[in-house]
């Protein structure tokens, strides 16, 4: 498991502002063969490529979980319609179904719908932080607060990136009336001073499984 930031360190963001989420990890690093395994996924559009992150994914659920209890919403991060059309699928929501699988034995009920993104926005390769959430503002609502609050909530996705993505999202979920709010992504791309490395060189002997398609 990696998590949002290394033992004993505190990201420089997170310091000043305090992120809206309670907790976030995620399996490995975006690197390798992780890496293209999203890429598979994500660019290629090869949705058997969402079976072994989806796995990956329940393994960072089940471990977040042994330290909460009671009964979760499971809430992909979504993407704009226009988005959706154009891929096919939210590669979130294909790697949450395969994790909900792996999951039976706990209480988790998958949510697709409970969050939306309401408008499209830039590419956000390249961005730091601060402007990466002045990209994300306002992009994602709640419909129906009633379906949310008073409930915990596991936001996933494939990456964390800066963790901007995922702290706007945590801050409407927030605002909608949601209890806890945990972060579970496949990989972590996550650098202190807020902006994602464009190439990463370390090895991730834990992700050298290929995907048959």
């Amino acid at each position: 498991m990696v998590p949002y930031a290394e033992d004993g360190q505190i990201c420089v963001h997170c310091e000043k502002d305090g992120p809206h989420f309670d907790h976030a990890a995620a399996f490995g690093e975006y690197e390798d063969a992780l890496r293209g395994l999203v890429h598979l996924l994500k660019y290629q559009a090869i949705p058997p490529a969402a079976r072994p992150l989806g796995k990956r994914l329940a393994g960072i659920i089940r471990t977040l979980l042994s330290e909460f209890s009671g009964e979760w919403l499971v809430v992909p991060v979504p993407l704009h319609r226009e988005r959706r059309r154009t891929r096919g699928f939210n590669q979130a929501e294909l790697i949450a179904k395969v994790a909900l699988r792996e999951l039976r034995d706990l209480p988790l009920i998958l949510a697709p719908k409970v969050l939306v993104r309401t408008r499209p926005t830039e590419s956000q390769t390249g961005y730091t932080r601060e402007q990466r959430r002045t990209n994300l503002h306002g992009a994602f609502k709640v419909p129906d607060k009633a379906r949310i609050k008073g409930h915990k909530v596991i936001l996933v996705d494939d990456v964390l990136t800066t963790g901007a993505t995922a702290d706007e999202c945590a801050r409407v979920l927030r605002r909608a009336g949601a209890e806890q709010v945990l972060v579970a992504t496949v990989a972590r791309a996550v650098t202190l001073d807020g902006v994602a490395p464009a190439t990463k060189t370390r090895s991730n002997r834990e992700t050298e499984e290929t995907v048959s398609v």
